[in-house]
């Protein structure tokens, strides 16, 4: 592999990075859809698994998102361990870890809560920026934080 090669693809994980961040910036600031938009390709499709449903498309994203900001009232999107897999000069795939602690409305009383999950994430780059094409998540726990999740 060529430097020329080798720098393109460090720039390339630099960026996907920096878009992740951005993403988790528009997570944080009350599922803020605007913001996320420009970062989705147009086939995009969320899988958040049995806790948080599939949602193929941007439209049922946005559906997903606007319900998402009256359940977690605070949330805190510290990702984790990136490891960014450049496949093509316009693919990647992505895994990241989630440690969130977040306040979520639980009988009408707000609840402090941990979600830690695993991200699956393939990105594509249009007009040189790099997208989210999928974003798929496992849960490992979603737990009250005074119950904790043993």
């Amino acid at each position: 592999m060529s430097i020329e090669e080798r720098l393109a693809r460090l720039e390339a994980i630099e960026d996907i990075k920096a878009l992740k961040a951005r993403y988790c910036r528009f997570c944080d600031a009350d599922y803020d859809y605007d913001g996320v938009a420009p970062l989705l390709a147009d086939n995009f499709w969320f899988d958040g698994g049995p806790g948080f449903g599939r949602h193929i498309g941007r439209a049922a994203f946005k559906t997903f998102w606007d319900g998402i900001r009256g359940d977690i009232r605070f949330a805190a999107h510290l990702v984790l361990n990136p490891d960014i897999t450049v496949t093509g000069d316009n693919t990647a795939l992505g895994k990241w870890r989630l440690l969130m602690p977040c306040t979520v409305t639980a009988n009408g009383a707000p609840e402090a809560r941990w979600l830690l999950c695993e991200y699956d994430e393939t990105y594509v780059r249009a007009d040189g920026a790099w997208l989210f094409e999928t974003i798929s998540m496992r849960v490992n726990f979603y737990a009250p934080h005074l119950a904790g999740w043993a």
